[in-house]
């Protein structure tokens, strides 16, 4: 639930942010920036298949979750004056054109998030079920039915975006990380019940 919420809510209200009048980034040039979002989200999930037998699923979320957390953080706290270029496209009449847009900072160290959600599914899919034996198949479902995160916390986020602005919103998902974070290093410990002996 918290983790889909944060996959989603990261890229998606920063289309938003971006398209601001105060910022003067055009919707296309806005949509591709945060479209490599997902394009990083790609290299990661290879990058951790292809780490995946080598590294634990616990390590995996507890590296990638911290360093969510310190990449949302700058992004709330840095100022918007900083620029730096990002690739994507402008829409000019009926031609597309690739560019390299000026962005605030903040909207390439969100960006960089999508490194860090790209390997969590799975790691946190191997922590939930651990030491579920027979129960795995219900839990597989139940886990599946949780991605209405992806739609509940963007909404949570866009309201404080509303309300308070666009940085402050990404209070939400910072906290979305702060307890994934949570979750990979106290939170899924596996529990063993002893089993009452009968006389």
């Amino acid at each position: 639930f918290v983790y889909v919420g944060v996959e989603v809510g990261v890229p998606g209200t920063l289309i938003f942010w971006l398209t601001d009048p105060a910022l003067g980034i055009g919707a296309g040039t806005a949509g591709s920036v945060a479209g490599t979002y997902w394009l990083l989200m790609l290299a990661g999930r290879l990058i951790g298949a292809s780490i995946g037998s080598t590294v634990s699923s616990k390590t995996m979320l507890t590296f990638a979750s911290f360093v969510g957390m310190v990449l949302v953080l700058l992004a709330i706290l840095l100022p918007t004056s900083t620029m730096v270029s990002m690739p994507g496209f402008q829409v000019q009449g009926s031609s597309l054109s690739f560019v390299f847009a000026e962005v605030p900072i903040n909207a390439m160290f969100l960006v960089l998030v999508g490194l860090c959600t790209s390997i969590m599914w799975g790691g946190i899919f191997n922590l939930a079920v651990e030491g579920l034996g027979k129960y795995v198949a219900a839990a597989s479902g139940i886990f599946m039915t949780l991605v209405v995160g992806g739609g509940l916390l963007p909404l949570a986020q866009n309201a404080v975006a509303d309300g308070l602005g666009f940085q402050p919103s990404y209070w939400v998902p910072f906290l979305g990380l702060a307890y994934l974070f949570f979750y990979a290093t106290i939170g899924s410990k596996v529990h063993k019940r002893a089993e009452s002996v009968r006389i």
